[in-house]
């Protein structure tokens, strides 16, 4: 009789479950189906159900560019985040355009609390984005650096590169290197780091109601393959942590294999002890033990996994060898644009373009080039042009711009978007030369007006392409 029934109730839940996919047009594997109902067990239903429904959205302002911002409904776990009723078309808004926020999943964020409970952050502080692209957590990781220490964000997948490169240099910050190299080289770099995030490449199961393509490559073997390639991945990178050094793994998955297993290789293998990460019951986030996991149907955000874990194994002292640049004859010039320009060095690239770099890791920087390729750096300052000097876009982005040296011209958003989208503007009213195009208190970029006429500077491999309808402008600040 007792397996009678227990047949029967194993009939019903899968008819509910597949009730459940067939009317939220999912087609999920069978197997990760029956995983999911022997996980959840009376919760599975919801849990499907919740895959089904509407993504959240939710955006992280910069702080440093939007003050005092306060949306209604806040990420409770990040204290720049914030919760949207709808997806406004973020393409056209300006701010959005000039890093004043992000665009990020909101479980994501949660990446801020293990940083604020074990990470110290001090001028001297270096950390590591292994798998950043595009570039989320690594802007979310220099608002909580708040211009102390030194973010390497670092792209193996060269075609990643350009939109990390994009997010990176429009959130601002000038105490950031931008690298494009294979976990084993960073590995090289021995006990460099004082944080090491790896957002581990996965099966994506978190991810399911935001892509499809995620639910058509999910199989069994898929995420076999994907534990056996992050933990490739971490005992590759894992020597260049200090000893004592703070490792976030966060992953976009459900599944023990590639979440606390992972956890407790790390532990046992490499040398770690994990840490509890300080949640309040009203998030509604779970804990495994070895990890917290965001479910759809009990928090507000995507799926997703992380984890802390403080180094324990010894790891060789990294020698950096003490490295001075030598400033470019014309970096006098441009040294004015910056505050306090004097923390910086200066150095030239072969295509003419004037570089500042935090005087304080030059010998860092120095070392990442030996070892890896080295993409961006610092902030680019100007384009020198015989004896002229083309401040640079990323000049204008930029937090440590010393906006007292240049005329500024107030826009519209008609005006923005325009500007966005490499339009010509006549400003007959506007000082002539060269003009900080300032958008709501934000720095958009540069244009060189003319009187009868002005030649924008947005790079255009950036610019809006979409008709600027007013119609479909939401400003959210």
């Amino acid at each position: 009789m007792e397996a009678c029934l227990f047949f029967v109730r194993r009939l019903l839940g899968i008819f509910v479950l597949r009730f459940l996919i067939f009317r939220y047009n999912m087609d999920l594997h069978p197997l990760f189906l029956e995983r999911i109902r022997n996980d959840f067990g009376g919760e599975a239903d919801k849990f499907i159900s919740a895959i089904g429904s509407n993504a959240v959205v939710s955006v992280r302002t910069n702080p440093r560019k939007l003050t005092d911002v306060c949306l209604p409904d806040r990420v409770p776990w990040c204290s720049s985040g914030f919760y949207l009723s709808q997806r406004p078309v973020f393409t056209l808004d300006p701010l959005f355009n000039a890093g004043a926020y992000y665009v990020q999943e909101a479980s994501s964020m949660f990446l801020e609390q293990a940083v604020r409970q074990y990470a110290e952050l001090t001028p001297d502080t270096v950390i590591l984005d292994l798998c950043a692209s595009p570039g989320g957590k690594s802007t979310h990781l220099l608002s909580l650096l708040d211009g102390r220490g030194l973010l390497v964000s670092n792209e193996y997948v060269g075609q990643r590169v350009a939109p990390l490169r994009e997010n990176i240099t429009k959130w601002g910050f000038p105490n950031v290197v931008v690298t494009n190299a294979a976990p084993a080289d960073l590995g090289k770099c021995d006990g460099l780091f004082d944080v090491i995030l790896v957002d581990a490449p996965c099966s994506g199961e978190g991810m399911f109601r935001k892509d499809d393509q995620a639910v058509k490559e999910w199989s069994p073997e898929n995420v076999a393959m994907c534990a056996k390639r992050q933990r490739e991945i971490l005992n590759d990178v894992f020597p260049a942590l200090k000893e004592g050094g703070l490792l976030i793994y966060s992953t976009c998955t459900y599944n023990c294999s590639e979440d606390e297993d992972n956890v407790r290789w790390i532990c046992a293998e490499l040398g770690g002890e994990y840490l509890h990460v300080n949640v309040d019951g009203g998030w509604h986030i779970a804990d495994s033990g070895y990890g917290y996991h965001f479910y759809p149907h009990l928090s507000r955000g995507e799926g997703f996994f992380l984890a802390a874990i403080r180094k324990t194994s010894s790891a060789n002292s990294v020698k950096c060898k003490v490295q001075k640049f030598k400033a470019p004859v014309n970096a006098n010039v441009v040294k004015k644009w910056l505050v306090d320009g004097g923390l910086f060095s200066f150095f030239e690239t072969a295509d003419k373009t004037l570089i500042a770099f935090p005087n304080k890791f030059s010998d860092v920087l120095a070392l990442l080039k030996s070892h890896l390729k080295v993409v961006q750096a610092g902030v680019a300052v100007a384009q020198v042009k015989g004896s002229d000097f083309l401040p640079s876009p990323s000049l204008a982005l930029s937090l440590a711009l010393n906006r007292s040296e240049f005329n500024t011209i107030n826009v519209d958003w008609q005006q923005a978007v325009s500007f966005l989208k490499r339009e010509n503007l006549v400003l007959p009213d506007a000082p002539k030369g060269w003009l900080l195009v300032v958008f709501y208190n934000v720095a958009l970029g540069w244009l060189k007006n003319m009187g009868n006429r002005s030649n924008g500077y947005f790079p255009v491999e950036w610019h809006v392409r979409m008709n600027a309808d007013v119609n479909l402008y939401t400003p959210l600040f």
